[in-house]
């Protein structure tokens, strides 16, 4: 395979390999050593940007011993090209795919827009809990390990990046679970919203129709990678980081930037929901 430049499934395929190869113990410099390659081989992998054909990348794998089902999935990622990325999790639960966990904690930046729920990086445990009850997308049995995946991708909320989420006012008037976990929901938003690095911004419904009327997404931007566009659907999650269908999504959020309440403006518009519960 020649080598190409960074992209979703390249640099899946690379922390893939990287997790293999650190399993073993050796350095890199001694792991191509025993195979006979160059060490800046194994450097391009793990970066996702080729350089091996796929019997290479199979004979690496075979001698790292990695299990066979990760080796078929690594070899998949590695036959992929472009820069569009389909991604259906043999669970049937987008939001425990690793390649968005492992792409939101690269991020330095994300900017989320939603329709109808608040953002999954916002929501508390029993909003989670009433929305995959709900949706009749996940077995009972697996209903609390979705959850708890769930909850851990919020840990990703910390001061070294910058998060802003865009949704619709629908959304915060959507008693999902109840009253109490409404109320507590609308106060957890409200925390949030006074961290620095955190930006909360409701498109109000008097606007009417406007630019993200499609549909949910996610941006998100990297210190050394093109941009990612991120889609979700019930069973299986979409990345984009060509340029054109990333400029689409960024003009997009423009348009709901102008059209959108100041921070303080929102705040506001959640404390007078929360309050007309008290």
């Amino acid at each position: 395979m020649p080598k190409r430049s960074s992209s979703v499934v390249g640099r899946e395929f690379g922390n893939g390999v990287r997790a293999a190869v650190e399993r073993t113990g050796l350095t890199q410099r001694r792991l191509a050593e025993l195979l006979g390659w160059q060490e800046a081989k194994i450097s391009d992998l793990l970066a996702g940007k080729g350089g091996a054909d796929e019997l290479e990348v199979a004979t690496l794998l075979a001698y790292c011993r990695t299990p066979l089902d990760e080796r078929e999935r690594l070899l998949a990622l590695f036959r992929e090209s472009g820069n569009v990325f389909l991604q259906i999790p043999e669970d049937g639960l987008p939001d425990q795919a690793r390649t968005l966990i492992n792409q939101e904690k690269e991020a330095d930046e994300i900017i989320d827009w939603s329709m109808v729920l608040v953002p999954g990086l916002l929501q508390i445990r029993e909003y989670i809990e009433a929305v995959t009850a709900k949706a009749r997308t996940v077995p009972p049995e697996k209903i609390q390990a979705t959850v708890a995946a769930r909850v851990t991708r919020a840990e990703i909320l910390e001061y070294d990046r910058t998060f802003t989420f865009y949704m619709h006012e629908q959304a915060v008037w959507l008693p999902v679970g109840g009253e109490e976990v409404w109320r507590e929901q609308l106060a957890h938003l409200l925390r949030m919203s006074v961290r620095k690095y955190i930006s909360i911004r409701i498109v109000p419904r008097s606007i009417g129709m406007h630019a993200g009327a499609a549909g949910d997404f996610r941006l998100m931007k990297f210190p050394k990678y093109p941009s990612v566009v991120y889609i979700e659907s019930v069973k299986c999650g979409l990345f984009f980081d060509d340029k054109g269908t990333v400029e689409v999504y960024e003009n997009i959020l423009k348009d709901l930037a102008a059209v959108a309440l100041d921070e303080e403006q929102s705040r506001a518009v959640i404390n007078s929901i929360l309050e007309g519960l008290q």
